[in-house]
């Protein structure tokens, strides 16, 4: 854990430049970002960087392949990438490229620093080539026959079938991918840094220093009681990266500049903040934390040859490595051919990115867990947690708060003792919230929206409002002062949608004690829709993204008004694709500006919704308060003039007299479905 006293430096993995962000990206990304928004709620200080990938053969070779130079495509992959975090909510503080003025002198002093030590090796070795193309083939651009499984069609370095890590040379048959070619074994002279000399040290990190995972640590403590080999840390001409300046016609590998690249990035960063000094911050026993978020792919780089080149350059080890699994898509890997490989821009056009974070965080913990990614499963828990329980605890007080003059908190809390308990509730949100347990932190929060929900129903302010409306006005500003909880506790999490809340409630949280007074007293602007329910069933969440029907061809009149044309037999596969509920309306009121709409909040048992009804020339207000009905329940959300109707409410009507609603027999409640 990190101290409450200490600066801290987060980095997460670098993006390759040479593609667009996928949902894999997110996740780490995404982790990230929750867990340094809660530290600074604890008024801790935190420098967020990171930075693109921007060396090595593929982005040679793609930049060839535009006709463009390489500088060209990585400054468009970046424009690209800041656009998608921003998307998502992601903000750091430096967001650098590893092909920069400070990435190259640090990987400079890197080098020097490894010489000096005695750490680095030359040797000849031999590598695959491919004359036609004219380089040596990375092992990503070799293909052939696995040598354990015979499984064909396999890259150079490991077998996607049986799992198998060999070296190019073992592979049979082995071809070009880029020129189809066999390649030819030819003989070169690289420089190796020997990570036997740093055993030890990489000994005391593991088991003494190291905020580690347990099955971390335990894999690299199995590594360290093998051979530690020596990595290549040099690649032949021609390459894009930085030179080595005492080696011609060779340059870093980019495994050696990427992870320098977190540094050049935080240094990039204190050139504009003037008081944090580069050197004094990372120099061993520096008080500063540095921590790193990373997929479990790369627990190798990260564990033992990234905390050794620190170590050689006399800088700081890191004080953690956050570790988390792979993500799936319905349980598949991400693939472009089974649909399942998407985009962070393929999500964010056809969803609310914000969904995503939260999904992410209601499956994050603090382990290496791989992660699915339910699409249905998302879609379930936006609308029933953030839809059903959370913003409709706004929804559903706020007509409560009218004064006479507009809506106005009332002066005190009936209830002291119910907002006290859930003030106090922060320190175990932000405990899990400081440990990456958010599933935790978020089972706290949806427990404390459900135990709000439940007091607003138990008080009923709708049932003696008109006798005293003061009384309603105070149950409603009880309630919506939980919500104001529940917000500062989400913000993490949901940094968009908290800061439209914070905007309408005219108060923001910058720290947990922001939370300690509730509001009173306080005039507040109208309330509008703070999200809409996501309408695609599971079923179809691949192939239709879930989206929300925020601008549909508005219908001439009142839907309740019209006669349908004859329709159609449907079979019972098609009917049960309508999901009719019973729903009780909890409120009633005219619509400024329409004669035929009223505006109604119903409940369906777990959850509330607005509907827009054509009914006010049947119907007055007060008369329908109580009164249980049919809707709709699982139609896509509408936009209207005057807001967003969440379902249908069934009437009937011959074109000359109605609408009459439909009602449930008696003994029916809120939720029950009608079949």
């Amino acid at each position: 854990m990190p101290s409450p006293s200490r600066p801290l430096l987060v980095t997460t993995a670098l993006p390759y430049a040479n593609g667009p962000l996928h949902l894999g990206h997110l996740l780490e990304t995404i982790q990230a970002d929750i867990w340094v928004r809660h530290l600074r709620l604890c008024e801790r200080t935190v420098v967020f960087v990171c930075a693109d990938d921007a060396h090595g053969t593929p982005i040679m070779l793609r930049a060839a392949q535009d006709q463009i130079p390489p500088e060209q495509l990585i400054a468009s992959v970046q424009a690209d990438h800041l656009a998608d975090f921003s998307r998502f909510g992601i903000a750091f503080d430096h967001y650098h490229t590893t092909h920069s003025p400070e990435n190259q002198a640090l990987v400079l002093r890197f080098y020097e620093a490894l010489k000096k030590g005695h750490h680095l090796v030359t040797r000849r070795i031999r590598q695959m080539y491919d004359p036609e193309a004219g380089l040596f083939l990375p092992d990503r651009y070799i293909r052939g026959t696995c040598p354990r499984c015979g499984a064909l069609d396999q890259y150079g370095d490991n077998c996607e079938v049986c799992g198998a890590s060999y070296s190019p040379g073992e592979l049979i048959s082995p071809r070009s991918s880029l020129s189809g070619k066999t390649p030819e074994m030819r003989e070169t002279e690289h420089v190796f840094v020997r990570l036997e000399g740093f055993r030890d040290r990489l000994r005391r990190f593991v088991h003494e220093q190291a905020d580690l995972d347990r099955g971390v640590a335990k894999k690299l403590d199995e590594w360290l009681g093998g051979e530690l080999r020596d990595w290549d840390i040099t690649r032949d001409q021609p390459y894009f990266g930085f030179p080595i300046p005492d080696r011609t016609g060779q340059f870093f590998y980019v495994w050696l500049d990427a992870p320098i690249g977190y540094l050049a990035s935080f240094r990039a960063w204190t050139q504009t903040h003037p008081g944090t000094d580069f050197d004094e911050s990372l120099k061993a026993g520096s008080p500063t934390e540095l921590y790193h978020f990373l997929g479990k792919d790369i627990i190798y780089f990260h564990g033992l040859f990234w905390p050794a080149l620190l170590s050689a350059v006399g800088f700081r080890l890191p004080s953690g490595l956050f570790v988390h699994g792979f993500l799936t898509v319905n349980g598949q890997k991400m693939s472009k051919s089974r649909g399942t490989f998407l985009t962070a821009r393929d999500f964010a056009e056809s969803h609310p990115p914000e969904a995503l974070r939260y999904y992410f965080a209601t499956k994050l913990g603090s382990g290496i867990e791989d992660l699915d990614l339910d699409l249905g499963d998302l879609q379930q828990r936006y609308n029933a947690d953030l839809v059903g329980k959370f913003v409709n605890l706004a929804a559903r007080s706020s007509p409560f708060l009218d004064s006479g003059t507009g809506p106005q908190l009332s002066s005190s809390l009936p209830d002291p003792d119910l907002y006290d308990r859930f003030r106090k509730s922060a320190g175990a949100i932000s405990a899990a919230y400081e440990a990456r347990e958010f599933s935790r932190a978020l089972r706290t929060i949806m427990d404390l929206a459900d135990q709000a929900n439940q007091y607003f129903t138990a008080c009923a302010p709708w049932s003696n409002r008109r006798e005293n409306s003061e009384r309603a006005r105070e149950i409603a500003t009880e309630t919506l002062n939980l919500f104001r909880l529940l917000t500062g506790y989400l913000k993490p999490v949901l940094p968009e949608l908290t800061g439209r809340i914070e905007t309408w409630l005219g108060v923001t949280t910058a720290r947990w004690g922001d939370l300690d007074q509730p509001l009173l007293g306080r005039s507040l602007p109208p309330y509008t829709p703070l999200l809409t329910r996501l309408a695609v069933p599971p079923a179809t969440a691949l192939s239709r993204p879930l989206s929300l029907d925020l601008n549909p061809t508005p219908a001439a009149g009142s839907p309740m008004n019209q006669t349908p044309d004859p329709a159609p037999t449907i079979d019972i596969h098609q009917f049960n694709q309508v999901n009719l509920k019973v729903a009780r309306i909890l409120s009633a009121e005219k619509v400024e500006g329409s004669d035929k709409l009223l505006r109604l909040r119903i409940s369906l048992g777990d959850e509330e919704r607005t509907v827009f009804a054509g009914i006010q020339t049947a119907y007055t207000p007060e008369n329908l308060v109580g009164r249980l009905t049919v809707v709709v329940a699982n139609l896509a959300p509408r936009k209207m003039r005057f807001g967003i109707s969440e379902a249908m409410v069934l009437a009937a009507s011959d074109g000359a007299s109605g609408p009459f609603l439909l009602s449930p027999d008696s003994g029916a409640a809120p939720g029950m479905v009608v079949r």
